[in-house]
């Protein structure tokens, strides 16, 4: 059984930043792919940010240039730095892990707002 527990989600000023960390745990040694997703209230959810375990990352278009993905060595640990934050990106965080399958963690809240 595989578990991703996120957390540093909170409540932050536009402009402001977070840094989100999710930990894996479990059967698997390592992931093809992991990475984040938001979903706010009434939308789908949506890419944020995926590293391969080569280091391959990938954006979606709107936090590009001001969000960073990484990961720790032993590719069960993977990282997001929010800079800029926009009110728009209130949303639960997921962590998002994929090896013969889709893991997703519960989720942390990001608020942006004054």
């Amino acid at each position: 059984q595989v578990q991703l527990v996120e957390s540093g989600g909170g409540l932050v000023q536009p402009g402001g930043s977070l840094r989100l960390s999710c930990a894996a745990s479990g059967r698997i040694v390592s992931f093809t792919t992991m990475g984040w997703y938001r979903q706010a209230p009434g939308n789908e959810r949506e890419l944020v940010a995926v590293i391969t375990g080569d280091g391959t990352t990938m954006y979606g278009d709107s936090v590009k240039g001001r969000f960073t993905v990484s990961r720790d060595k032993a590719y069960k640990k993977v990282y997001l730095e929010m800079n800029d934050l926009k009110r728009k990106e209130t949303a639960v965080y997921y962590c998002d892990a994929r090896e013969g399958g889709t893991y997703w963690g519960q989720g942390t809240q990001v608020t942006v707002s004054s």
